[in-house]
């Protein structure tokens, strides 16, 4: 996966959006919902990574049981570097993992992310979930 299907993965889900708070090296990806009042709630990191590196790379927020089995089959899998190693993962985009692979980790750590938020702010992203039939 290079560099430009990463990001048009990231900003194809609701709400998302790309953010610089680390400087003009590392995209953020982030997702907020609009709140009462039209004003903007505060906004979720779920993936991000230096998209002009050489060597391509993203961290995505997992869920910690998973992320343990993802490490222990995939060595492109790691901790994530400055982040909480029980919760994010850092995956090396070196054309190892199959691009539908990484999909569904970036799909799985926006799902995250999104899951605490509010009911109100998820109806507003039409985001429902995906076990227990709530919305």
């Amino acid at each position: 996966m290079d560099a430009a299907a990463l990001r048009g993965i990231c900003l194809g889900f609701p709400g998302a959006f790309e953010d610089f708070p680390f400087g003009p090296e590392t995209s953020v990806f982030k997702v907020r919902a609009a709140v009462s009042g039209g004003a903007r709630g505060g906004a979720k990191m779920f993936a991000l990574s230096a998209l002009a590196a050489a060597d391509l790379s993203v961290s995505l927020k997992c869920e910690p049981a998973l992320a343990e089995q993802l490490r222990a089959a995939h060595p492109e899998i790691t901790g994530a570097w400055h982040m909480n190693k029980t919760h994010w993962n850092g995956v090396r985009l070196d054309g190892a993992l199959p691009d539908a692979t990484v999909r569904d980790m970036v799909e799985d750590s926006y799902d995250l992310v999104v899951a605490s938020l509010s009911r109100r702010q998820q109806g507003q992203l039409g985001w429902a979930r995906l076990s227990g039939g709530r919305a």
